[in-house]
């Protein structure tokens, strides 16, 4: 049995578990500095943003755990998906936006989270290129002795 697990990928979502409300607690405290100087539609974006990322990122590292330590391809597929999709475009918007009138603090701690994701989009494709190859393996090696038993003897 051989483990199919990523100890790089788990020590991201290790870490990121905790690096998470720290950024979102700087996040949120900027964002009450520089909300009445933005604009109403950033305003809005930004709020919405917060949500979206907020709740996406609970599921995101709670699919992360659950795929790469049980080793279970949909909710490794789910956690890759969800962090390539929504989690890293939303990211990269709130680090390259300069409308957002961004402040330093707020680009260090979005710059550490998009490294986060972006390691862990590569470790998350590695392992489950790694776990679906080895999977399909094991079931062609079931199947193929299943017909190997249901084959009638020669000469019987």
């Amino acid at each position: 049995c051989e483990i199919l697990s990523s100890l790089p990928l788990q020590m991201s979502l290790y870490f990121n578990v905790y690096f998470f409300p720290f950024w979102w607690l700087i996040t949120v405290a900027i964002l009450y500095l520089k909300y009445p100087d933005l604009s109403d539609y950033y305003k809005f974006i930004l709020v919405t943003i917060m949500i979206l990322v907020s709740l996406t990122e609970l599921i995101r590292l709670y699919l992360g755990y659950v795929g790469n330590l049980l080793e279970k391809v949909p909710e490794l597929a789910g956690f890759w998906l969800l962090t390539l999709l929504p989690q890293l475009p939303i990211i990269l918007f709130l680090l390259f936006n300069e409308g957002l009138k961004i402040h330093s603090l707020e680009r260090a701690v979005h710059i550490i989270f998009a490294a986060f994701l972006s390691f862990q989009v590569v470790a998350a494709f590695f392992t489950l290129k790694r776990m679906v190859n080895t999977l399909a393996t094991r079931f062609r090696r079931t199947e193929f002795h299943r017909l190997e038993e249901q084959r009638p003897v020669p000469g019987a």
